[in-house]
């Protein structure tokens, strides 16, 4: 087998552990506050006011799949869903005060032994950028 295959089959897998281990540790943070992943997700993601539209993809999903994760904050008084200010025919998604607080437990609880944690500041940005270089590369050729 050729070295760059090798190396870039060796790669895959890392980033695939990585984000395993990424996701386990998203599954174990969430349950500890009652959330499921998806809703610690969405938490996480919502760093203001935005539509579902952007919140899906944050969340790298459909929006069908946002609402459905939505509609269960919603029952837990997580989230309102509010009058778009300046687009009528959209719907702005806002944390409540209970949202807010529990969004906060949950980013104290995802920083604690986070699988990146192994990583000083510059070595995580330095991985950021090497990703999304990788990733905005993938973009453009697909299309």
């Amino acid at each position: 087998m050729e070295p760059q295959v090798i190396a870039e089959r060796e790669l895959c897998g890392l980033v695939n552990g990585l984000a395993q281990q990424i996701a386990d540790h998203v599954r174990e943070r969430a349950a500890a506050l009652g959330l499921t992943a998806p809703q610690a997700t969405a938490l996480r993601e919502m760093t203001g006011p935005m539509t579902m539209r952007e919140l899906a993809e944050r969340m790298s999903c459909e929006p069908s799949n946002a609402t459905f994760v939505v509609d269960k904050l919603e029952k837990l008084e997580l989230v309102e869903r509010r009058p778009h200010p300046t687009d009528r025919r959209a719907r702005q998604l806002i944390l409540t005060a209970k949202g807010e607080e529990l969004r906060g437990k949950l980013l104290d609880l995802l920083v604690r032994d986070s699988p990146l944690a192994a990583l000083d500041a510059g070595e995580q940005r330095a991985l950021q950028r090497l990703l999304e270089r990788a990733i905005v590369r993938r973009d453009h050729t697909d299309g």
